[in-house]
């Protein structure tokens, strides 16, 4: 696969979890069958030009962004305008959060840190990767966004793309409080939460799934959870630094997979 197919690979799986949709939908919007464009993203099938310039317009970017292999990630909370003045000498791709993403992720984190946070065991890369199954086993069970954030693979497993400035935002806010502390001479990054979440904003499937998840895997240490996480279709079948598609969840096993099953699933 050369370069330019990777990079755009890339590119479509980051729009396309962006804006929520997916890959049946952007299959429909294309013209073409839901494996035709699922072989697009795993570099199965060539994009003829005609179909470039159609899915520039499906995620209402400029063609050239598909393409531009200089490109990084930024993730933009959409709250507050941007200013389009660029400081870094090369472009990014942005990440942009909505404010209702915003509010759901405070919320979710706020109950997990409430629940399991005092757990010596749970820092962050415990947290990134409960985030990540409560997203994903959402998905699987509902077809919906919980979050919906975008979770890169790397070699300690999911890492959510968003993490770093959403919680950023929550310490300046006085929502949580970061210590950095040793769990068994290891450095360790922990999270407080400085409120209750507003469980208003979070619906009893959502509840469900998250406490499923923390009964599951919160007792687990990083290098247990991360090497749990390794054995999950969605990440076993990604490439190293590449987005991490929702749509996989639908391939998984046991002692993964979260929903029963039909014949005609």
């Amino acid at each position: 696969m050369s370069r330019i197919d990777k990079v755009l690979r890339r590119r479509l799986k980051d729009l396309r979890m962006n804006a929520g949709l997916s890959q049946r939908e952007v299959a429909s919007a294309l013209g073409v069958s839901r494996s035709a464009y699922s072989q697009i993203e795993t570099g199965e099938r060539k994009v003829c030009a005609e179909e470039l310039f159609k899915l520039a317009e499906i995620f209402e970017v400029d063609v050239n962004d598909l393409m531009d292999l200089r490109k990084g990630i930024e993730v933009i909370l959409e709250e507050k305008k941007e200013s389009k003045e660029k400081t870094a000498e090369t472009p990014v791709m942005r990440i942009s959060v909505p404010q209702k993403n915003f509010e759901k992720f405070k919320e979710v984190l706020l109950y997990i840190l409430n629940k399991v946070g005092s757990k010596a065991n749970v820092g962050e890369t415990v947290i990134y990767k409960l985030l990540y199954f409560i997203d994903f086993d959402y998905y699987e069970k509902y077809e919906e966004q919980l979050i919906g954030a975008s979770y890169i693979k790397n070699k300690y497993g999911p890492t959510p793309v968003e993490f770093a400035k959403l919680v950023k935002k929550m310490v300046k806010e006085g929502e949580i409080e970061k210590v950095d502390s040793d769990y068994y001479s290891y450095p360790q990054t922990k999270y407080l939460p400085r409120r209750k979440p507003d469980l208003k904003k979070l619906s009893a499937s959502e509840k469900d799934v998250i406490d499923e998840v923390l009964n599951r895997l919160s007792d687990m240490n990083a290098a247990q959870i991360s090497e749990y996480s390794h054995g999950d279709i969605p990440w076993l079948t990604t490439e190293d630094e590449e987005p991490i598609d929702y749509e996989l969840v639908f391939y998984r096993n046991p002692p993964y997979n979260v929903r029963e099953y039909d014949i005609e699933d």
